[in-house]
């Protein structure tokens, strides 16, 4: 059943068709928004069909905002049980929200998630998250005059506030910082590692035991996030989904894990920022959109990058070592970026309270230049 505000109908999706209308919606939104980057139709396809592992755990319905036949927003709700059995809360998430500057339609679409959450017996709804705080999450606030890295989302200057007006306030800020390549080490850095860098064995992605290395890089981020706002664990599935997907476009040494005393305590995984080529792709991979990608990596024709995964067991952060520990990861990643002609990377995200990280950021010269922000309502 459509629900409907004044000229605005709000319908499920519910079929192949209207999930193709609901993928199509940001065309409409960005058409005249230079710094947005069409997503791939084939990855968003894939990313809501039940080949995504966030389904073992989660489900969804979305719903596409209309007026006459025209479409002029979306929205998704979620509840994820893995985050419900952690946190041991019956919270709720929103997600993939677009709208027009328009409080009607945003409005509309926000009571209709509303009461879907509802249904599931939500009493706490968090977002927007696409699908998870483990996936695309936040709503751009500061920072709109560039384009997104791979990975993150964007959106226009109108939606916080409209969001705002349905009653959601404010409740964690992250933080993208840019920081150019070729930085030069401080000298408490410099210090750190004359001091345990002979402690630190560093090496680079192992591909011939690939699932191997996942799942330690997943152990370790599951440990060293576990005390942060909004954790919720990335499953195996998960996990191996997300290196599946990078696998053809990231080098191994664009993944270093750091080992300390012969127990690996740290990593980093680093990107091309594909985004560059894909805004020219208007979605499309096929049939010439692979060949643009393959070329350009090969070419060494991506100027930038994003490190999306970062982290140092938690019993040693907040320590000389675990300082020291994210610098070398950081500093070997840097290298093998300046080789192929990368010139900065987006650090991201960064929890607005994670004054350790941030400090090393600043320390190498690294600029706040976006933010994203979640929100919160209790229903």
């Amino acid at each position: 059943m459509a629900a409907t505000s004044g000229s605005i109908r709000v319908l499920p999706v519910s079929d192949r068709r209207r999930l193709a209308a609901f993928i199509r919606v940001p065309w409409q939104i960005y058409a005249d928004d230079p710094n947005w980057v069409p997503p791939l139709k084939l990855e968003r396809r894939l990313h809501f069909s039940s080949l995504n592992p966030y389904f073992a755990h989660g489900r969804w319905q979305a719903w596409v905002a209309y007026r006459g036949n025209q479409p002029v927003g979306r929205v998704s709700a979620q509840v994820d049980e893995l985050h419900r059995r952690h946190y041991s809360v019956k919270s709720g998430h929103f997600g993939l929200l677009e709208y027009e500057n328009n409080h009607d339609v945003a409005s509309a679409l926000v009571a209709k998630s509303e009461g879907w959450l509802l249904q599931q017996q939500t009493e706490v709804v968090t977002g927007p998250f696409n699908f998870s705080i483990n996936q695309e999450c936040g709503l751009l606030v500061d920072g709109f005059d560039t384009p997104p890295a791979l990975m993150m989302p964007h959106n226009r200057e109108w939606y916080g506030e409209l969001l705002e007006q349905q009653g959601y306030c404010a409740v964690k800020d992250l933080y993208a910082y840019w920081v150019k390549t070729d930085f030069t080490a401080p000298r408490v850095m410099r210090a750190l590692v004359d001091r345990y860098g002979k402690s630190v064995t560093l090496r680079e992605l192992n591909r011939k035991k690939f699932k191997q290395e996942l799942e330690l890089i997943r152990n370790i981020f599951n440990d060293a996030w576990s005390d942060n706002w909004g954790f919720t664990p990335i499953t195996q599935a998960e996990f191996a989904e997300l290196g599946a997907s990078l696998r053809l476009f990231v080098p191994d040494d664009y993944v270093y894990i750091a080992e300390y005393e012969g127990t690996p305590v740290a990593f980093i995984v680093a990107l091309p920022n594909l985004n560059e080529v894909l805004k020219g792709l208007d979605g499309r991979l096929l049939p010439l959109g692979i060949f643009r990608l393959i070329r350009a990596l090969k070419k060494q024709e991506i100027k930038t990058g994003r490190v999306p995964l970062m982290g140092v067991r938690k019993v040693l952060q907040n320590t000389p070592l675990g300082m020291a520990l994210a610098f070398l990861v950081i500093n070997c990643v840097k290298e093998a970026l300046m080789a192929r002609g990368v010139e900065a990377v987006e650090m991201s995200w960064i929890l607005e309270d994670n004054l350790g990280m941030r400090s090393i950021l600043e320390r190498i010269g690294s600029s706040l230049y976006k933010t994203y922000r979640i929100y919160q309502k209790y229903l």
